[in-house]
């Protein structure tokens, strides 16, 4: 098929072939005589000069397409007439006639009217037209290419998927609508460069606004890295919603505007959203490159990076999809590029956590044996991690496992065993507590009482347990793993129990129902005296947060002592002598005793500082204290 390029500066006519298409002369030549073209010809005058700006003042105020729908698709179809009217005159040689001079010089007015009506729908429409109202408006309707019927009459309502669409989406349809005739007619006439010159200013524009409304500004890798972690870390929670807005509006929506406006050339529509969009969806995906070169520390920087490496994997089939075009295959690009960048910074954050682990120094002794506060901070951290497993499991797929070389072999009983192939993240995790636990076995090294350091070990792991049963730490370490740490706080409370209670134990006899003379008895509850007020005392201001392991480890010694003190008690109290020598040498009952170890182990640490719990724990400790004075 011929198709003709006017321009309407030069009035010049350039003629391309097309060898598989029918010749235009002999179907114009079978549809219009002589008559009929003079005829077509006045009656494409009569209207095109009606809407010529020009010479009509009532033109130069009125829009065509506002202010007569029916007149718009006469204007347009008059418009087509006269290109294949142009067409025959050029078929026939008569291109230098009055009547191809005429039809010529209404071309350009009509094109020049169309431009204007073009750029007026753009531009009084662009709320209408904004991505957002075209992208919500698309998953709502269903519109055929053209809202006009074959009579060229407009219909009056645009087909809805469901029962009903809202006035606005109606103005957005029918503008959709009149931009596709109008560029179709151009298009067709050869003044496709004018139509698209006007719509990526209008567009461009739009797109560019949006933009910027999001928050999204151009910044250098050196202004990422000077700014503040405040200030950087707003960018990135405001990009995460831009990113999520820009893609499933504002790229979308204007993609399918696009595609709509100019369905009748794929090379027109690829290079219009190429131009449009391409500059701001470069500038979006470029800045998670940014921050993720951007050097932080991986407590403020691990998590926005993962929210971030989430955010663009997680919308990559929509990219994709957007950005399907060769000429926006930049776009796509960019977007990798930040994908391969965020994940090089997990994996270096990665590493820099286990190093800030392992060179965690500090060799004051917590409080009352509780928590460290590097136990605290590693599960917090760890337990946010496990929130992106799937995200993570992805990064971390290929790379190499942890070099065992770096902690003593008696670690290696458990957790990173090579007995069955496990998930690279599971492997990785449970390294990480791994060289936690090495490091607080350093830690507990540092107390002069090795009781404490059991129970300091105890409370530890049993917080790390416990993190891990509460979170998704679970999923990737497993029961087994679970079952066998477990094992290892009873060890720890076991080794405590016996260390700081041990002489409280070997105090009593093995058969407290046993006769024995008084002065035995005597004996019995003198060093029994002694041992629980030393005991005590040493171990009153202690800590075992965890309700759970706190009341096993108290029923444990409650058992060995209470129990046994009770029966030696009612046995041989009476054997003692006289009220005066009683109280001398049988300075508890079992209830008070009981009293005092269900008081035990309730002290808070904050600041470094241990605390009690109550005030009858304050109320027995210094009674405790009074006795030791004693």
């Amino acid at each position: 098929m011929k198709s003709l390029c006017f321009s309407p500066r030069t009035a010049s006519l350039s003629i391309s072939r097309q060898s598989n298409s029918p010749s235009l002369s002999s179907t114009a030549r079978r549809r219009f005589s002589q008559s009929e073209i003079e005829h077509a010809i006045d009656a494409a005058a009569a209207i095109i000069m009606k809407w010529d700006a020009e010479t009509s003042a009532y033109a130069g105020v009125t829009s065509l397409f506002h202010e007569s729908k029916r007149e718009a698709m006469q204007f347009t179809k008059s418009v087509n007439e006269l290109q294949d009217i142009m067409h025959l005159l050029v078929s026939d040689q008569d291109s230098g006639s009055e009547k191809f001079s005429q039809a010529q010089r209404l071309m350009q007015i009509a094109m020049k009217r169309l431009q204007k009506e073009f750029y007026q729908i753009l531009s009084t429409n662009r709320a209408d037209l904004d991505p957002e109202s075209v992208s919500t408006r698309s998953s709502r309707t269903s519109t055929s290419m053209s809202d006009y019927d074959d009579d060229g009459l407009p219909d009056d309502e645009i087909r809805p998927a469901g029962d009903s669409i809202t006035e606005l989406e109606d103005v957005s349809s029918t503008a959709m609508s009149d931009l596709k005739l109008i560029a179709d007619c151009m298009i067709a006439s050869g003044y496709a460069k004018e139509c698209i010159r006007v719509y990526k200013i209008i567009r461009k524009s739009i797109i560019d606004e949006g933009i910027y409304k999001l928050g999204i500004e151009k910044l250098s890798s050196s202004q990422v890295n000077k700014m503040d972690w405040d200030v950087l870390d707003w960018k990135i929670k405001n990009w995460l919603d831009a990113e999520k807005i820009s893609l499933r509006t504002l790229f979308k929506g204007e993609r399918i505007l696009c595609d709509h406006v100019f369905s009748s050339s794929d090379s027109i529509k690829e290079s219009c959203f190429a131009e449009i969009s391409k500059e701001g969806a470069t500038l979006l995906f470029g800045f998670a490159e940014l921050v993720a070169k951007a050097k932080k520390s991986p407590l403020e920087k691990m998590f926005r990076v993962l929210d971030m490496y989430t955010a663009i994997s997680e919308d990559w089939q929509e990219i994709e999809t957007i950005f399907a075009f060769e000429s926006v295959s930049a776009v796509r690009l960019q977007a990798i590029n930040s994908l391969v960048r965020l994940s090089e910074s997990v994996l270096s954050l990665l590493t820099d956590f286990e190093s800030t682990i392992h060179k965690d120094s500090s060799k004051a002794m917590t409080p009352g044996s509780g928590l460290h506060r590097l136990t605290m901070y590693s599960m917090d951290y760890l337990t946010l991690l496990a929130d992106y497993g799937n995200i993570l499991t992805d990064i971390i797929s290929d790379w190499p496992p942890p070099a065992k070389s770096s902690l003593p072999e008696s670690f290696f009983d458990s957790p990173v065993s090579d007995d069955s192939p496990r998930p690279a993240i599971s492997v990785r995790i449970a390294w990480l507590i791994l060289v936690l636990l090495c490091k607080l076995d350093c830690k507990s090294k540092h107390y002069k009482d090795v009781s404490l350091s059991y129970l300091f070990l105890a409370n530890n792991l049993q917080h790390v347990i416990s993190r891990v049963r509460a979170s998704n730490l679970m999923y990737l370490l497993g029961e087994e793993w679970i079952t066998k740490h477990e094992a290892k706080v009873r060890q720890f409370a076991a080794n405590y129990e016996r260390l700081a209670w041990g002489q409280v134990f070997a105090s009593l006899p093995e058969n407290p129902m046993a006769s024995m003379t008084g002065g035995k008895a005597k004996e019995c509850f003198m060093k029994f005296t002694s041992s629980f007020e030393d005991a005590y005392s040493k171990q009153c201001s202690c800590v075992v947060p965890d309700l759970k392991l706190r009341d096993e480890i108290k029923a444990s010694i409650g058992t060995k002592v209470v129990a046994v003190y009770r029966e030696f008690y009612d046995m041989h109290k009476s054997t003692v002598g006289e009220e005066s020598s009683e109280k001398l040498f049988v300075r508890f009952s079992p209830e008070d005793v009981g009293n005092y170890l269900s008081e035990l182990f309730f002290a808070t640490v904050s600041s470094g500082s241990s605390s009690t719990s109550s005030s009858t724990s304050s109320h027995h400790h210094r009674y405790m204290r009074s006795l030791l004075r004693a």
